[in-house]
């Protein structure tokens, strides 16, 4: 299951370099030459000794070097990042970015999708790991315990992205989701409407800026929200379909915020197929102010944030960090702000 709680500043093997195979073997008190054998063919090893050795690799997070041998040097010039999607240019500029960084140095990118999927990103980062990156980006600060442990006895630079953390694995790069919300609330308290509404797919940070919103909204309006399983990526018949819900449960002026510009322009589609005058019967925020958004009829309100910046601010976080230097911030913010159209 999931664990999301902050997470301990710094949090590394003591060594602070990668768990060895013989810090394994001291560990569960048999020699290297068992623990390989118990990783390559655990037919051969007795259970019990089998079964020890496993709770120590659980508990220290080791995994096997597929590299073992094949460098002249620990460094592989190799830089990995798991991201949940290419499909959305939400992710796709700040990748972008972050290559263009690790080029220009001479680093590649290795790059791997989660799906917005906690199980997925453990398997992902485990394979990745065996391959012995210089460092590794992961997108968020919610993890499973396993993929955290495994991180942490690595020992190896790490920068989770597009979020903020008072307590990061390593360095974070990104904002408060929690405070996006509550800038959309803001923006529409400005003007005053009778109903308020979120429109949000399920990820973690998503389920942040609903509650930036709600949070905001509390003791001056209850937030609506439909009752619709929105899963990431969200789609632009999602926001439609959930438009269509809150159209039907009332009368009144109402004020919505979309967790993507997708979810927007659907719900604007929605709301002129009902014939909604916009702004004056509803206001509709998107968020990620993508390219359609200033061509969406009236154009599209939303929270631009500089997707490409977070890649490059990243990518020199742990530049830096392989080179040594200690001056990099654990929390690195980026900037966003909303673009006031048409639509609120």
């Amino acid at each position: 299951m999931a664990n999301m709680t902050g997470h301990d500043k710094n949090k590394r093997n003591p060594t602070n370099g990668p768990v060895t195979l013989a810090d394994v073997a001291r560990l569960a008190n048999v020699s290297p030459v068992t623990v390989s054998r118990a990783i390559n063919t655990p037919n051969l090893v007795k259970p019990q000794t089998l079964e020890a050795i496993g709770r120590v690799i659980a508990r220290t997070g080791y995994v096997p070097n597929l590299l073992a041998g094949g460098l002249a040097s620990r460094r592989t010039r190799l830089i990995a990042a798991i991201v949940p999607s290419v499909a959305s240019t939400i992710f796709a500029e700040t990748i972008e970015g972050l290559n263009a960084e690790l080029v220009s140095a001479g680093y590649q990118l290795l790059l791997g999708l989660s799906g917005y999927d906690a199980q997925r990103e453990l398997e992902l980062t485990r394979a990745i790991l065996a391959r012995r990156p210089d460092g590794i980006i992961l997108t968020g600060i919610s993890h499973l315990k396993e993929t955290r442990t495994m991180l942490t006895g690595a020992g190896l630079p790490i920068v989770e992205i597009w979020d903020s953390t008072p307590s990061p694995l390593d360095t974070a790069v990104g904002f408060s989701h929690l405070a996006v919300g509550a800038l959309v609330a803001e923006h529409l308290l400005a003007t005053g409407y009778d109903r308020y509404a979120q429109i949000g797919a399920n990820d973690p940070r998503a389920v942040q800026r609903r509650d930036g919103f709600v949070n905001r909204l509390a003791g001056i309006a209850e937030v609506e929200l439909p009752a619709l399983d929105m899963n990431s990526p969200s789609t632009f018949s999602d926001g439609r379909a959930a438009m269509a819900r809150l159209l039907d449960r009332g009368h009144g002026t109402l004020g919505v915020f979309c967790s993507s510009d997708v979810v927007a322009h659907g719900a604007l589609a929605e709301a002129h197929f009902q014939g909604c005058r916009i702004p004056e019967d509803l206001a509709i925020i998107g968020f990620g102010d993508f390219d359609f958004a200033p061509h969406t009829h009236p154009p599209l309100t939303t929270v631009r944030i500089d997707r490409r910046d977070i890649g490059t601010k990243a990518a020199q976080s742990i530049l830096k960090k392989i080179a040594g230097s200690e001056d990099v911030g654990a929390m690195i913010n980026v900037d966003f702000h909303i673009v006031a159209r048409g639509t609120a």
